[in-house]
């Protein structure tokens, strides 16, 4: 299997000048844990993590102060980040720079690998420099929680898959953070969407495409975002 098969897409995304409020807010209201940061060009520039937010000043979780003497044993620069990390009003202050990232057709054990290597939890997945979907940990639990045999991948499921994600990329309730994952004529529904109409929907589209016989939905409902978010977008892939 490769990354295009499970990855998340309609990914929610921030721009480096966002506030690191509004960038807690979105990754709240959308369940999820990392935000991929992108310039105006939509090319990816970073990525915001819960552990990027958990060291701030706001919630009194800062680290303390050196006490007195002991600042000769930590490195000025250092000093200097966890300052930054902890009071900075920007994305682009707090982010990580050098994103590890995988293109559509890097296969899952290497996806698995840049995970253990570079002791993250998600990989952003790319074309071009836009980011087109995500795989987490997450993701790779519900492949595995079918209980199925991976070396029974058929090119026909990646079909139908791709069947499914065409006929609903148009639709204005599709860029949600939600994956499609098909194995053996079934279609596994994961993620999250706004209402349960949108859940609805997604299912029927799921259903009503050929060569699908059966749909399990596991989606789950998340809150809808609220006027005050609109720093942060939606990339639909």
């Amino acid at each position: 299997m490769q990354a295009r098969d499970v990855m998340v897409r309609g990914i929610i995304s921030v721009g480096p000048d966002i506030p690191v409020q509004i960038a807690a807010n979105a990754m709240v209201s959308n369940c999820v844990s990392a935000l991929p940061v992108i310039d105006i060009h939509a090319k990816l520039v970073g990525i915001v993590s819960e552990g990027d937010l958990i060291r701030r000043v706001e919630i009194g979780t800062e680290r303390p102060c050196s006490p007195l003497g002991s600042e000769a044993f930590t490195s000025s620069d250092a000093l200097a980040k966890e300052f930054v990390k902890s009071h900075a009003k920007r994305v682009s202050d707090v982010m990580t720079r050098e994103v590890i990232t995988a293109q559509p057709e890097t296969p899952l054990r290497e996806i698995v690998n840049l995970m253990e290597k570079h002791s993250i939890k998600r990989v952003p997945i790319v074309q071009d420099r836009l980011v087109v979907g995500i795989v987490s940990r997450a993701n790779l639990l519900q492949v595995l929680a079918r209980d199925t045999n991976n070396a029974n991948w058929a090119e026909s499921d990646r079909m139908l898959h791709q069947r499914i994600v065409d006929s609903i990329k148009n639709q204005p309730w599709a860029g949600r953070p939600f994956n499609i994952i098909v194995e053996n004529r079934r279609a596994d529904l994961w993620g999250f969407v706004y209402s349960a109409v949108e859940k609805t929907a997604v299912r029927v589209a799921a259903e009503a495409t050929p060569g699908i016989e059966s749909v399990s939905d596991h989606l789950g409902i998340a809150p809808q975002p609220s006027i005050e978010n609109e720093g942060y977008t939606c990339l639909k892939t």
